[in-house]
């Protein structure tokens, strides 16, 4: 009998979760940068093999929320454990043992599900794993190998795959036995138009870097297949104020022009068609806590 079900990753903000689920993947699902809170969907992937079928679930970093966005961020995580049959928490074991990670200990100890305490970047110099078998050991008040069947620990790279044999061993090992729940040859369920949306908003980060990343949302307003080999994409960038517009359309128009043809390009290499962007920048200024807009750019509230 084969294996089926559902697997929450989680962690603090960058910590990993979406070069994670990409790995797994085969493939890129998920949008990937340094910037924190990149993350702002429940992406799923689906991972196939003879054992059974994983479906693993990406959330945004876990954090305290302060508006309308950010509490739909917190939202996600929260079904995503209450929808998990397994709990995958992502930790950057080359940082130390913050308030994220008391957070999630208070949270994920009350859970009645597995926990794989995946501890990740075991390829940087520094290393304090000792430090979080502590905390959760503090926590539980008995030592990991006496709870296997509630917290298992594995060391991994999510970047090169180090060890993530391991890690889907110790899945498939808790997940209940089951029918696939979808199709072999569906990847994801993560709609075009938010995956769009998603590449737009990534280009545009790795342009900009760290100086408007949570001021910047991206709105498709229309993704129209034009024939069989072209897709017209109409979007706004969302921005909060003037200055913030010049940042992002940048000398005669640089910036997006440098992020818009980036984009143009993944988009073309992951949906085997062309893409004509339609890009224009908008001053929102509360575009957080527009909730006609969170909804349109696909945020639960």
């Amino acid at each position: 009998m084969t294996k089926a079900g559902v697997v929450a990753i989680i962690g603090r903000a960058n910590a990993g979760k979406s070069t994670l689920l990409n790995r797994l993947a085969g493939e890129k699902v998920a949008i990937v940068s340094p910037v924190p809170q990149t993350t702002r969907h429940q992406i799923r992937a689906i991972y196939n093999d003879p054992r059974g079928q994983i479906v693993f679930c990406d959330t945004p970093g876990m954090h305290v929320g302060r508006h309308s966005l950010d509490r739909a961020m917190v939202t996600l995580i929260n079904d995503s454990l209450s929808g998990a049959d397994v709990i995958v928490y992502l930790v950057d074991s080359s940082k130390h043992v913050g308030e994220e990670e008391q957070m999630a200990l208070e949270r994920l100890s009350a859970q009645n599900k597995s926990v794989i305490l995946g501890l990740n970047k075991i390829d940087m110099p520094v290393s304090n794993i000792p430090e979080y078998l502590s905390a959760w050991e503090q926590k539980l008040g008995r030592p990991l190998s006496e709870v296997t069947h509630r917290v298992m620990p594995v060391p991994i790279c999510a970047l090169d795959g180090t060890n993530l044999d391991r890690l889907l061993e110790e899945i498939f090992a808790r997940l209940p036995e089951g029918e696939a729940l979808y199709p072999q040859d569906v990847l994801t369920d993560f709609p075009r138009q938010w995956m769009i949306q998603d590449v737009i908003r990534e280009k545009l980060l790795s342009v900009l870097l760290d100086e408007l990343p949570f001021s910047l949302a991206v709105l498709v307003e229309e993704a129209k297949d034009r024939n069989p080999k072209l897709v017209y994409v109409k979007a706004r960038i969302l921005v909060e104020r003037d200055s913030q517009k010049g940042i992002v359309i940048g000398h005669n128009g640089s910036v997006l022009k440098k992020a818009g043809e980036a984009a143009r390009r993944e988009l073309e290499d992951m949906f085997g068609k062309k893409f004509y962007l339609d890009l224009l920048v908008r001053v929102e200024e509360k575009w957080k806590e527009n909730r006609e807009l969170l909804k349109d750019m696909g945020y639960v509230l």
